[in-house]
């Protein structure tokens, strides 16, 4: 009942002036995007309220209504103008990214931009008093429109950033002139080059706002501003060293120099055109403003920004699937998980689960197994920032559970035994008549046949696979597999569990290896066989980062475990009836051993505290080696899409970049496929198969592929 009441009153609680909540529910009105209506004291208040949206966004027909709003004020001036959100959850998000594709040469960027910019000059140049109140997000162009403002209020909570870098973009609405101009220049720089989102206390240390405010003083405070009772003084002194050139250019040395040992401009020019804009011309605010115009349109047109753009967009359709009964009968939200296992990926799902918020009962034979899954989420309260007093009540959600007693009341079983067929079986025919009739059950396998594991269940319809990828608490996919007899229903309800844990579902078929494991275990297998023929660990690995991988195959089979790599590949090899070659006996001997990689502190590579120890004295991989690596990766996903493991292209690209870290500047394997050519890389497979053998020979998809290539973007 209380909830209720306070989600009735929530706009009510929200200052919004002259304004009745329900006047803001009135339709037709004269703006489409806008409210606007002036209070006793004259104080025009202007409402951004994007239609048919649950945040704002900087559209076309905004900025278009802003403009009309913005001239009709200068006829007709208001003693002050307060410029905030009618939307409960955030102040604006950007710019609306979708228009981004509708831009497809540098002049059309830059008319777009000129516009935009001579619209946040008008709003800079009125003679009136201007104030952004900011509630939840201000993010890229909702910032920088705040910060055309003349004060900034903002309430607790809110954030503050400019993301564009993450798009291969940096500020195009005056933000790379306005920021460093308004708050220490290293500062702004580094939030433009690193796209890292500000909390409310920060904001107001640094004077990106002049007020930090509960909801209820907002009112007073805007009088406040009139009384001329808040002063603000907009000396930077912070910034004076910096119209120096030659203070700029040793700034701008040292800011170079970290962005390329965190990317390489080549692959992402982003950060060295923005590094490039503040050095030659942050001496004049006004000539910043000029030449970002010049400098975002040529970024937009990079293949680096289309391939980031392009991957926002994959990230919208993955999180759209964890909100399936969107327009339909939603299904019920998942309130409690049980976990039967504690081990390295039990107990870490079990903590996250926590984390986000949902009710967690954990089950495991060893008692020192659920301390150890307590004393991980304790550790990741303290890397999420999470306070003390929020720390207690994410431990409290998680309930150490010896009994198994969970089952009976969980809405959704997760099983995350080791990957034994039998041991399975066993768990599910303990738990199965204990379950809620509804209730979900589902399976972590990376590598078991879900058909095989339906198998002597009483109702194998409610039988989901939802494949974490560790480690938990960083990758952002989640794999959801359906079986021959799986319900819509209850996969449709696990991948509403997905998105209610802030997680990307990707919903596969029941094949060996799903998707992921499948497009992974050849690219690793090609690198265990080049460690074979001689090359070093280093020089291999050396080429996967060139090519944009976050880290190498053997690093990364390190990462994952040798056993787990050793058992997939010997599943695929045999479910699939593949040319994978066998794994050496000198990694079966060192998975016999106990060397399984970073959990055990030795692998290919030796680990200490967590951290590879690698050797960068290193004879360089010869010509072709990125060849070998990458192309079997390409040619599985290719059968993949052929098999219809997953739907479409869009969807494996999505699950590849947020699994895998495949690079997002080349928009996934099979866009990077798509530019390559697939008779190219039908012909590279083939050079390799008559060299090295027929584990490269190319799937017929290459030539006559069976599923829609997605648009040129």
């Amino acid at each position: 009942m209380t909830a209720s009441v306070l989600s009735a009153l929530a706009a009510r609680r929200m200052e919004i002036g002259p304004f009745s909540p329900a006047e803001l529910k009135v339709s037709p009105r004269r703006w489409q995007h806008w409210h606007l209506k002036r209070d006793e004291q004259n104080v025009a208040w202007l409402l951004m309220d994007k239609a048919d949206s649950s945040a704002n966004v900087l559209s076309e027909s905004v900025l278009r209504e802003f403009s009309e709003i913005i001239a009709a004020l200068k006829s007709d001036m208001p003693s002050a103008l307060v410029i905030r959100s009618a939307k409960p959850g955030s102040f604006c998000v950007g710019a609306d990214i979708s228009e981004f594709r509708e831009l497809h040469t540098e002049p059309d960027v830059i008319n777009k931009l000129v516009e935009a910019h001579l619209l946040a000059q008008h709003l800079v140049d009125l003679s009136c008093p201007t104030i952004a109140i900011i509630h939840g997000a201000a993010l890229g162009g909702g910032l920088e429109l705040a910060l055309c403002c003349d004060y900034r209020l903002a309430v607790k909570g809110a954030t503050f950033g400019v993301p564009e870098v993450l798009l291969g973009l940096h500020p195009g609405l005056g933000g790379t002139a306005r920021l460093p101009d308004l708050i220490d220049p290293l500062v702004a720089m580094d939030m433009m080059l690193t796209g890292r989102t500000i909390h409310d206390a920060q904001a107001s240390q640094l004077g990106l706002i002049d007020q930090l405010l509960e909801e209820r003083h907002i009112g007073k405070a805007v009088t406040a501003v009139l009384d001329k009772q808040i002063t603000v003084d907009r000396r930077n002194l912070r910034a004076r060293p910096f119209r120096l050139d030659w203070v700029r250019r040793l700034a701008a040395w040292r800011m170079r120099k970290q962005a390329d040992a965190k990317v390489a401009p080549q692959q992402y020019p982003a950060p060295q055109a923005l590094i490039k804009l503040w050095e030659r011309h942050g001496n004049s605010p006004d000539q910043v403003l000029h030449r970002e115009i010049y400098s975002f349109a040529h970024l937009l047109n990079t293949p680096s920004s289309r391939n980031l753009v392009r991957v926002f967009f994959l990230r919208e359709q993955l999180k759209a699937l964890g909100d399936p009964g969107k327009g339909r009968h939603k299904p019920a939200p998942v309130q409690h998980v049980h976990v039967i296992g504690a081990g390295a990926m039990g107990g870490d799902i079990a903590g996250w689960c926590a984390l986000q918020g949902l009710r967690v009962s954990l089950f495991d034979t060893e008692p020192k197994a659920i301390g150890k899954a307590l004393s991980n989420l304790t550790e990741l309260c303290r890397k999420k920032h999470r306070s003390a007093a929020q720390t207690r009540d994410i431990l409290d959600r998680l309930i150490p559970d010896p009994d198994n007693s969970g089952v009976a009341v969980a809405d959704l079983v997760l099983e995350a035994v080791p990957e034994d067929l039998q041991l399975k079986r066993q768990v599910y025919a303990e738990i199965e008549p204990r379950m809620k009739p509804d209730a979900i059950l589902a399976t972590n396998t990376s590598s078991i046949a879900l058909d095989k594991l339906r198998s002597g269940l009483a109702d194998a319809g409610r039988l989901v696979g939802i494949h974490f990828f560790n480690p938990v608490a960083q990758m952002q996919l989640v794999e959801v597999v359906a079986h021959s007899t799986a319900r819509s229903s209850a996969l449709e309800r696990a991948s509403t569990f997905v998105g209610q844990i802030n997680r990307l579902p990707a919903p596969v078929s029941s094949d060996p290896g799903f998707l992921v494991n499948r497009a992974l275990t050849p690219y690793l297998v090609e690198a265990i066989g080049l460690l074979d023929e001689g090359l070093s660990a280093e020089a291999i690995d050396q080429v996967a980062i060139d090519f944009g991988m976050p880290m190498g195959p053997l690093e990364l089979a390190d990462q994952v475990g040798l056993d787990i790599c050793l058992g997939v590949a010997d599943m695929l090899r045999e479910q699939l009836d593949s040319n994978l070659p066998e794994a050496p006996e000198w990694l079966r001997s060192k998975v016999s051993k106990g060397e399984l990689g970073r959990k055990t502190g030795k692998g290919i590579y030796r680990w200490k505290h967590g951290k590879v120890q690698k050797k960068y004295r290193r004879k360089q991989a010869p010509r072709g080696t990125q060849e070998r690596l990458l192309l079997p990766m390409l040619n599985a996903c290719m059968a993949c899409l052929r098999e219809k493991v997953i739907d479409d292209a869009d969807q494996l690209d999505g699950a590849m970049i947020f699994a895998t870290g495949f690079p997002p500047f080349r928009g996934g394997p099979m866009q990077y496929a798509e530019q390559l050519g697939f008779d190219t890389i039908e012909q590279q497979l083939q050079q390799l198969s008559e060299k090295h053998g027929p584990r490269f020979t190319p799937d017929a998809g290459w030539t006559a592929p069976g599923w829609t290539a997605a648009p040129d973007e």
